[in-house]
């Protein structure tokens, strides 16, 4: 099946430039940032991507590529192209400081359908992936398991994630709003800088909800494929269709999302 053998490949990368992380982790890498100061960016995002880039190339020549670092190549998916969706190093902060929580994402995308996608966390052990229609799985310490969201219903019960944009300086106070109003009606909140992996572990069960603003694709196109064959429903912040391409996201197991929208509206 096309969207099997996607996810070989994808996966196979993935655990390739999970390889070349933990190396740089362990043997030194230099650090730059980009138009934001708190924007950073490493050599090993640069290498993961390249290596992941090439190999795509390699087996898929007439594939378009969009990718943190390097932008997009070829035409969009309009059409039946496949667009591979890369994200070489979500939580280049964290890996920047020794903090285990980051990963390799890359999702495939066909006329607008995200239908395979793999997040590859290499300080952690665990892979997550997923084709569309095929479930989600975690596969960790040679054990593999699908994965289902929480059941999860009362906010004041739920464990719930979060992530700030680098821009968020100039997006005055809605965005700490929404934080507060959350750390009051949760159970707790937590803030871990990779949006793939929170997307991942809302899939597992572990949190219960994820709200962000102004992510990219390359944030969101594995992570939400994940979620989605987990369970998750999906919207954005003011509770209306969801998209990987516009950015603002909630996402929760079904009955615990009206609650979530009630607050992220900051109606």
């Amino acid at each position: 099946m096309e969207r099997e053998s996607y996810l070989g490949v994808a996966t196979a990368l993935a655990r390739e430039a999970a390889a070349l992380l933990l190396d740089h982790q362990r043997h030194g890498f230099a650090v730059a940032t980009k138009a934001n100061a708190i924007d950073l960016v490493t050599d090993a995002d640069r290498a993961s991507e390249a290596l992941v880039v090439a190999g795509i190339k390699a087996r898929f020549p007439d594939h378009a590529i969009l990718a943190e670092e390097g932008g997009a190549q070829g035409a969009a998916t309009a059409n039946a192209t496949p667009r591979w969706i890369i994200d070489p190093l979500d939580g280049t902060t964290n890996f920047a400081h020794g903090y285990p929580f980051y990963c390799c994402s890359i999702g495939v995308e066909v006329a607008g359908e995200l239908i395979a996608g793999v997040v590859e966390a290499p300080a952690l052990g665990e892979r997550f992936t997923a084709t569309a229609g095929g479930g989600a799985y975690l596969d960790h310490l040679g054990s593999r398991r699908r994965l289902r969201v929480a059941d999860t219903a009362d906010l004041r019960q739920a464990l719930l994630v979060t992530g700030f944009p680098y821009d968020i300086g100039a997006r005055g106070d809605a965005p700490f709003a929404r934080f507060t109003r959350f750390v009051r009606a949760a159970q707790g909140v937590r803030r871990d800088g990779s949006a793939a992996l929170d997307l991942c572990y809302v899939a597992a069960g572990r949190f219960d909800g994820f709200w962000e603003e102004n992510l990219k694709p390359w944030d969101l196109a594995a992570g939400s494929l994940i979620a989605a064959e987990a369970g998750a429903r999906f919207s954005n912040l003011d509770g209306d269709a969801y998209s990987i391409h516009r950015g603002d996201i909630v996402v929760a197991p079904p009955a615990l999302h009206p609650a979530m929208v009630d607050i992220t509206r900051m109606d």
